[in-house]
């Protein structure tokens, strides 16, 4: 594990002021604090059954614990502030030949997972007027990168972020990440380009970067429309420039229709190949508890999305539960249905299912590649009482295709989360 000498000197620094500052009002009295018991239990079955050199499903069962600390900001000019992130997870049900489900860090001497994990991240910050800076472990969530949460913990990142709102409807985001811990890990590594299964994605010597900068934010054009713009840069691997367009149309009481537009240009860095543009479009029309959304999704170019590896979330209309549709020249398209139960008087239960569809993949050679997959989720939240907070989630899919492993899926997760302060 690599740690930056100068991220630790300027987090050090800014606690110090913090600590010196403790006394003041806003940095007790604004401050948060949760603890989330986090039960996961995943079943990722192979339908061909496995062979000799494949298993024939991923199966495991964990429980994870997440103790989230925020302060408030010291009085003052600057005000002076600290974060933290407390993670543990403890393996309930893993083997040998069912472990990878990403829940676990993988043991690599018995094929199986490990007893346990966790890790303790701090993030310093400083506020200025409304400009906030942080620097030590950070939770991403933009056009440029996206820190996934979809397994026992989540992925954090090591850096530096800081996000202006100076300006009414705007908002102002840049950021410079050196080293990535992902979800089923509790060390922090270099971090990869992605080059997932048909994404014609290639890169000269090794893949791996301490380097990714991005800069963008978004303005509020009107009440309605929102647009927005990144860019970023895996250092030597690649560049990217992000696009999104949101629009929000009032339609009635309780209706509306919703577009949200998304084009990214990649290119590469010097040691990759990355050559892609990717066009989005979601459309959703909201009636009451109801919600209805048609998407699609093409790739162009010598190569499919570029984006990080491993665990991040890109920012793509069809990114879904297991597949990205973002391989080499695919087009895809989605039907999804939501639906919140709160509208007939049953607040905290949701549904939504949605299914998509891929064809036209680059396989060179090999016939077009073409998938499908279903997903589904409900989901219930108890709203008050003893048991408040205390939430219980299914997800299952199905994923076909003519190049991999045909795949059904199931998740079930309960968590309760119980405020501190």
């Amino acid at each position: 594990m690599r740690k930056s000498s100068l991220a630790l000197a300027i987090a050090a620094s800014t606690l110090s002021l913090s600590f010196s500052h403790v006394a003041h009002a806003g940095f007790i009295d604004d401050s948060k604090a949760s603890v989330e018991a986090r039960n996961f239990y995943f079943n990722r079955d192979f339908r061909d059954g496995g062979t000799a050199t494949s298993q024939a499903k991923s199966e495991e069962w964990a429980q994870g614990f997440l103790l989230r600390l925020e302060s408030g900001f010291t009085d003052g000019t600057i005000g002076f502030g600290i974060d933290a992130l407390a993670t543990a997870g403890f393996k309930l049900d893993s083997g040998g030949g069912t472990a990878g489900s990403g829940l676990l860090v993988p043991d690599g001497s018995s094929g199986g997972s490990q007893d346990n994990y966790g890790g303790l991240g701090l993030t310093a910050k400083a506020k200025v007027s409304e400009s906030v800076l942080k620097v030590g472990t950070l939770q991403l969530k933009n056009q440029a990168v996206g820190s996934s949460d979809s397994r026992l913990l989540p992925q954090v990142f090591r850096g530096g972020q800081i996000v202006s709102k100076e300006i009414a409807g705007l908002t102002l985001d840049g950021g410079y990440l050196e080293q990535v811990n992902n979800r089923n890990s509790s060390d922090y590594q270099d971090m990869r380009l992605n080059t997932f299964a048909n994404s014609g994605i290639t890169v000269s010597g090794a893949n791996r970067a301490n380097q990714f900068i991005f800069a963008g934010g978004n303005y509020k054009l009107t009440d309605s429309l929102t647009g927005g713009y990144y860019y970023s840069n895996l250092e030597d691997l690649y560049k990217q420039h992000s696009f999104n367009l949101v629009h929000v149309l009032p339609i009635a009481d309780n209706q509306s229709l919703k577009s949200d537009l998304r084009y990214a240009r990649s290119t590469d860095d010097g040691s990759s190949n990355v050559d892609n543009k990717a066009f989005g479009a979601m459309f959703t029309y909201a009636l009451s508890g109801h919600s209805l959304g048609l998407g699609y999704q093409k790739m162009s170019g010598d190569t499919g999305f570029a984006y990080i590896g491993d665990s991040v979330d890109p920012f793509l209309v069809n990114y879904v539960q297991i597949g990205n549709f973002a391989a080499k020249d695919e087009s895809s398209w989605q039907a999804r249905y939501d639906f919140n139960f709160a509208s007939i008087g049953v607040p905290g239960l949701t549904f939504m299912t949605r299914y998509l569809n891929g064809d036209n993949i680059d396989r060179g050679a090999a016939a077009d590649g073409k998938e499908w997959e279903r997903d589904m989720d409900i989901a219930y939240v108890v709203q008050d009482g003893t048991f408040k907070n205390l939430g219980v989630k299914w997800r299952n899919a199905t994923m076909r295709n003519n190049f991999s492993r045909d795949i059904d899926e199931n998740r079930l997760i309960v968590s309760y989360t119980l405020p501190l302060l």
